[in-house]
Order: C-alpha cells, then structure tokens, then sequence
C-alpha cells in the first residue's frame, strides 16, 4: 500500500523524556527513500548531545521557541524559520536552554541507509568540554 498522506496517528512514534517525537516520513512510514522528517519535542532544559550521522545529511527547523544548535564548534540561538543544515558526518548537537518546550522539524537524507543512525560523541573530547551543563 502506497502513502501519500501521514496523519498523526500513522506516525512512526519515538518517546523521549515524556515526549513523543513523529516520525512523519521515513520507509517505515511510506515509500520514502530518499527522506526523513521528524516532528521533535525538546522539554525545557534538555536536548539531543553531540552526535553524527555517518550516512546521513539534516537540516534541523525551528518551529516553536529556541534551540542552542551547535555545527562542529560553532554555536546558534536559532528561532521560529531558522534551520541548520548538518552535512553528513559532521558532529553536532541541539539543546533547548529555556524553560519552554522547543518543536523541531529534523529533515535528513537519505531515508535508506546502511550503517548506524548515530553515532555519540559526546563523551569524547573536544565535544564533554565544549558546553557547559544547562542549568534551566
């Protein structure tokens, strides 16, 4: 069966931290091969750590209030319409450092792809030490 059209409630759903992430497109969900979008809640104070997707190019857009995104050592305070883009196996990290929920959209590419999701870095160096712990 073909999908064209992804409710809510066809989503692929990911808890994290009493939230629940979408997963609106991926081949999980419909005929995407070449796509994948998130609809990404980030709760006050938290985030996702320094990380890389070896196969994988995103582009990360804010929706609602404010993320701390990080491209390699360089730091944004990104809002509503603003992205960042990531190419693939770039190190990067996003954080919410207010005290409101933050909505995300991550759109990477592609949707097939061989090796590991992600990969943490942030237990290595530079990456522990590059960002103090969020005191929200």
């Amino acid at each position: 069966m073909s999908h064209r059209f992804i409710t809510t409630a066809e989503a692929l759903q990911e808890n994290f931290k009493g939230r629940t992430n979408y997963w609106m497109c991926r081949p999980e969900v419909c005929d995407a091969e070449l796509l994948q979008i998130c609809r990404a809640v980030l709760p006050a104070g938290e985030g996702h750590p320094f990380h890389t997707h070896p196969e994988l190019e995103e582009a990360i857009y804010v929706l609602e209030g404010q993320v701390e995104q990080w491209v390699e050592r360089e730091r944004r305070i990104l809002g509503p319409g603003e992205v960042a883009h990531i190419p693939a196996g770039v190190v990067h990290a996003t954080f919410n450092p207010t005290s409101q929920d933050a909505v995300i959209l991550a759109i990477l590419s592609p949707g097939r792809f061989k090796g590991p999701f992600a990969v943490d870095v942030s237990g290595e160096e530079p990456w522990k030490s590059l960002r103090p712990p969020a005191t929200v």
